[in-house]
Order: structure tokens, then sequence, then C-alpha cells
């Protein structure tokens, strides 16, 4: 199955105005995770940058489940782009 990494930017005060979301977004991600959709996420140190993996059918499929997150329908992540990943080793 193809694979893909995603780049996205969080809003400025990250951790204050994801609080509302937190549980939400964390629960989506644990349930793609046991599908096996999603290999692995996470934020930078400095939290201004996330990176996930995915392992999906098509680039669509990995834009739809970033989209279906709550930190993308409450602006926590700003934007984002997906690019199909050919792993080397």
């Amino acid at each position: 199955m193809p694979k893909y990494v995603m780049w996205g930017s969080y809003c400025d005060h990250v951790v204050e105005k994801r609080a509302p979301y937190r549980q939400a977004h964390l629960d989506g991600l644990a349930t793609q995770k046991a599908a096996g959709t999603l290999v692995t996420i996470g934020p930078t140190k400095d939290l201004t940058k996330v990176f996930g993996l995915y392992e999906a059918a098509s680039e669509s499929a990995v834009r739809q489940l970033v989209e279906a997150d709550p930190y993308w329908q409450n602006g926590i992540w700003t934007e984002y782009n997906v690019y199909e990943w050919i792993q080397a080793l």
C-alpha cells in the first residue's frame, strides 16, 4: 500500500486553543492507528509543525482523514500538504 507524508502547521497559542478538541483528536488518531492507516504523527518540538506518516490507498484518503480531524475543522492545524513517500530503507 502506498505511504504518504503529511506536513502541516499549527495555529498560534496551540496549547491553549487545542484543549477543547484534544481528546477527540487523540481518539480519532487511535482509531486510525488501530486500522493500520496511521503509522505515526506528532508535532515538532517547538509546536509549529505537525508530521504524519500514513499507509493509505490514495492521497485523497489521507486528505479525508486530515480534514475530518477536529484539529483541522477547528483551525488548530492551519495548513497542510500531503506527499506520496517512497521508503528507501
